[in-house]
């Protein structure tokens, strides 16, 4: 059973293991892949951020974060990021996180939410999202430097809550 709840400080060493797998293959994310714990949990774990974690017992198997997308006038629309221990895949927690997520960004007031950089070759992601019912509503030309296939395009994704 999968549980999703409010990431505390005690987590943060759990949090890093996934984000320093996620952004070492340099695939999906736009983070170096030799960032420094210290970076990413400040960029994560951002008091400015609200900070999730997905546990399935009591073990931390994914991690995301809502954010205003925008700030002041744009505040309504939220944004997301999520990330999945790799020995976690496939058993529905990226759709669970995200679907919880969209729930608690009607209940924090947002309206829609936006993902700004959805990498064009990331498939599962791209399908997943549209399967919740993101659509894409732009493409980046050349936005990621993919460490396997070079510069490649990313999608703006987007769905009213």
């Amino acid at each position: 059973m999968i549980t999703i709840r409010k990431a505390t400080h005690e987590d943060e060493n759990q949090i890093w293991d996934i984000i320093k797998v996620v952004i070492a293959k340099g695939d999906t994310y736009v983070f170096d892949p030799a960032s420094p714990k210290e970076k990413m949990l400040a960029y994560w774990c951002d008091p400015e951020k609200h900070t999730y974690v997905a546990t399935i017992a009591g073990r931390i198997v994914g991690t995301f974060v809502l954010k205003d997308n925008q700030p002041d006038l744009g505040a309504h629309i939220a944004n997301a990021g999520y990330m999945t221990a790799p020995n976690a895949t496939g058993m529905g927690i990226g759709k669970i996180m995200c679907e919880f997520s969209m729930e608690e960004a009607k209940r924090l007031g947002y309206t829609a939410m936006q993902f700004n950089f959805v990498i064009k070759s990331n498939d599962r992601a791209v399908r997943l999202w549209e399967k919740l019912g993101f659509r894409i509503i732009g493409e980046i030309p050349d936005a990621f430097n993919h460490q396997q296939y070079g510069l490649t395009n990313a999608y703006i994704m987007y769905r009213k809550l």
